[in-house]
């Protein structure tokens, strides 16, 4: 019975927890931390005023692994119980408002917050990830509470400290200075951002009045403009697009090294993996636009509404990814805009042909499934109600449930509203249903766009003449690029006349070069673009052993991306040229090595990690530096290093 009843007791207690937004409305946070880059420290308090509208015997603030010092209750000290991942205060509240809670702790964050030592480059940046600030900073996991926060950092004067809201003032505190974050609405715990590190900054104003802020590398000055490339516009775009102002203070946008996903849309304070920060040759490449127009969208998406469970999560990121789709269309134009449509509904139909496809209401369904689907419902969606009556019902649903949470129905009932008829049956079809309607999406699209029936009709895998007659005429890039894809053959000297992006598929496809196109093989080492530099120096390097050193010769100086991939193959197609003598071997070779040290962003050392395991060389050095990668905060190259480690110890 004793059992029982403990049983009992942790059953109530965890429907309590989960029930506490029925009792509790923390309304304000006044944060005060300080950070210590060296020691992978924080020490602070965090205020919290909150109103109890029913009842209760205890309130609990999230609080994971944290080191709990004091804590008051409307001034007073106060017992409190520190479990895990909370601390409980037990108390007879009884109805009120403006109640204050203080805590006060210090931790050393092993997740959430993270500490990035790269010698001089030192930073500390966050990720909450839905539920997990409680790491850094005693909140509310729940998304459904949303809290106004005021934030004060005190950190060394040598770093910039970005976070939500406008920064009202910043004061000096001996070598410190002391940072002031100020919210003007509420928001979720979980978009509670930091970023600290080495950071200069250019600004501009959209065109409603807001201050746009980039941040960058000091190194990094000639990168700005193609990194931030279209940013006003694209928020000029969604602010009228959507049809809601956009609902902060301000805008920041900054990069970090080793970020664990692409980027994050904190309230008002995007971070992103410095990946991005290209030059105007990497741009063409692989560029921030599409991340950009995301994150931002997400701040009416997911910021200003909020899903209130992970079923219902594709509110968010369906949105998110469906008008960044739309920024770039305005950019780049329909073409590119149905083709990412068509592309998507192709990965969603090979999902379902793996067994691997979910309802979008399925809280453990795949990224695709939330953010591509989801995308496409809203496609479908507008293509059926009209762009009017879309337009309209998106704005209701961001004016009705603003600094709030919603669910799918909301949505649909906002739409329904405005359009004047039930949809059971559309929603049935493309949210509900497990399979994804494929063969409505591409029936869809082909009635929208023409290139896309083109594309649908080139089949060179068979001995087709008119293939090579096609890779010169008006089809679409997207068509041509498949017909090289199925069989470069038909690759003419006409066909490099095409633009960098086709180029760029001759580059990677053709790995036997006919010696009548050798010349204009050669030229694809000129064109703007490190990846068809990258696929032509190989090939080059390949079919023709003769001429070796003057490619190399050409190529000598380029890097690449942030994660050098021209620079590193040069390395190692050096490395296996043994007649030529203009560079010194070891040295190559240790530079390589190098690559793979903890001074290097995670990108640059898997990739130098796998040109090693290749090359069959991975020294004692190599391996010291696979060891220290298995405790890097970056997952995948956590995964990547255990992989390789156990593929190498395989070998021995």
């Amino acid at each position: 019975m004793k059992r029982l009843l403990v049983v009992l007791s942790c059953l109530v207690l965890s429907v309590s927890f989960a029930q506490q937004t029925d009792y509790v409305d923390f309304t304000h946070g006044m944060v005060k931390l300080e950070v210590v880059p060296d020691s992978n420290s924080i020490s602070g308090m965090v205020a919290y005023k909150f109103d109890i509208k029913k009842p209760v015997d205890s309130i609990f603030v999230d609080a994971e692994n944290l080191d709990i010092a004091d804590v008051f209750l409307n001034n007073e000290p106060i017992a409190f119980n520190q479990l895990k991942d909370k601390v409980v205060i037990k108390n007879q509240f009884s109805t009120s408002k403006d109640n204050d809670v203080l805590i006060l702790y210090s931790a050393k964050p092993k997740k959430a917050m993270y500490f990035v030592n790269r010698g001089e480059h030192k930073q500390v940046w966050t990720q909450g990830q839905g539920k997990y600030t409680s790491n850094w900073l005693p909140s509310i996991d729940d998304v459904n509470d949303k809290i106004e926060f005021d934030l004060l950092i005190t950190c060394d004067k040598k770093y910039e400290v970005l976070s939500n809201g406008l920064l009202v003032d910043k004061q000096v505190n001996g070598s410190s200075f002391i940072w002031h974050y100020k919210m003007q609405k509420p928001m979720s715990s979980y978009l509670v951002a930091l970023a600290i590190g080495n950071y200069n900054k250019k600004t501009e104003t959209s065109k409603s009045g807001i201050p746009l802020e980039y941040y960058y590398y000091p190194e990094d000055s000639l990168k700005v403009e193609p990194t931030y490339r279209y940013s006003k516009q694209m928020f000029d775009y969604l602010e009228e697009e959507i049809g809601v102002p956009f609902p902060w203070q301000n805008y920041k946008q900054v990069p970090v090294h080793d970020f664990l996903y692409a980027g994050m849309e904190n309230t008002s304070c995007t971070i992103f993996s410095d990946a991005y920060v290209v030059d105007s040759i990497g741009f063409n490449d692989r560029n921030y636009v599409n991340v950009n127009a995301h994150e931002l969208a997400h701040q009416w998406f997911g910021d200003l509404v909020t899903a209130k469970s992970g079923e219902h999560h594709w509110l968010q990121e369906g949105f998110a990814t469906y008008y960044a789709l739309l920024a770039e269309k305005e950019i780049f134009g329909d073409e590119y805009f149905y083709f990412a449509l068509f592309d998507t509904a192709q990965e969603l139909g090979r999902q379902d042909v793996a067994g691997e496809g979910t309802s979008l209401l399925n809280p453990k369904s795949s990224s695709l499934t939330f953010y591509q689907r989801g995308a496409w419902v809203l496609h479908a969606l507008r293509s059926k109600v009209g762009d009017k009556v879309f337009a309209q019902a998106v704005k209701n649903y961001l004016n009705k449930y603003q600094f709030s949470s919603a669910e799918t129905n909301d949505f649909i009932s906002e739409v329904e509203k405005v359009y004047g008829a039930k949809l059971t049956s559309f929603f049935n079809l493309w949210v509900e249903q497990k399979e994804f309607p494929f063969d409505s999406a591409i029936h869809l699209l082909q009635k929208q766009a023409v290139k896309i029936n083109e594309y649908v009709m080139v089949d060179c895998e068979a001995n087709s003449s008119k293939c090579a007659e096609q890779l010169t005429s008006y089809i679409s890039d997207k068509a041509k690029i498949r017909i090289i894809a199925q069989n470069p053959q038909w690759v003419t000297k006409d066909a490099f006349k095409n633009s960098l992006k086709v180029r760029q598929a001759i580059a990677k496809y053709m790995t036997i070069i006919p010696k009548d196109l050798k010349e204009e093989f050669e030229s694809l080492l000129d064109d703007k673009s490190y990846l068809t530099i990258e696929s032509a120096l190989y090939n080059l390097w390949v079919n023709f052993p003769e001429e070796r050193t003057k490619y190399l010769f050409k190529t000598r100086n380029i890097h690449g991306f942030n994660d050098k991939n021209v620079r590193l193959l040069w390395i190692v197609l050096n490395l296996n040229t043994p007649f030529y003598d203009a560079d010194n071997k070891a040295a190559l070779y240790s530079e390589l090595v190098d690559y793979t040290s903890e001074r290097y962003n995670a990108d640059l050392r898997i990739n130098s990690f796998n040109y090693l395991k290749m090359i069959k060389s991975c020294d004692d050095n190599c391996k010291k530096n696979l060891e220290n990668a298995k405790s890097h905060h970056n997952w995948r190259l956590v995964k990547f290093a255990k992989e390789l480690s156990e593929q190498l110890q395989n070998k021995n």
